[in-house]
């Protein structure tokens, strides 16, 4: 499994509500895809979410997002940590 962390653009006033409840709907199915979503953040003012996961490949967090009702713009794996 790897880590990745995806962009989400055109996000604008983005709302503390709003992104748990995107984030929710990605957890209420991660497992079918054997994807965890472990952390999202927000930029309201840029319109940019950013999510980590774990994952078996970019494309299992892709379907995830699309599934959920918002498909990533951008999905990065992140194999080094410190």
């Amino acid at each position: 499994m790897t880590k990745f962390m995806d962009v989400h653009r055109g996000m604008a006033g983005i709302t503390d509500e709003q992104l748990r409840d995107a984030h929710d709907a990605d957890l209420a199915i991660q497992a079918e895809e054997g994807v965890s979503f472990e952390h999202a953040w927000a930029d309201p003012a840029e319109g940019v979410v950013y999510c980590l996961s774990e994952a078996p490949d970019a494309e299992a967090v892709q379907r995830v997002h699309e599934r959920a009702g918002h498909p990533a713009d951008e999905i990065h794996p992140v194999p080094l940590a410190v």
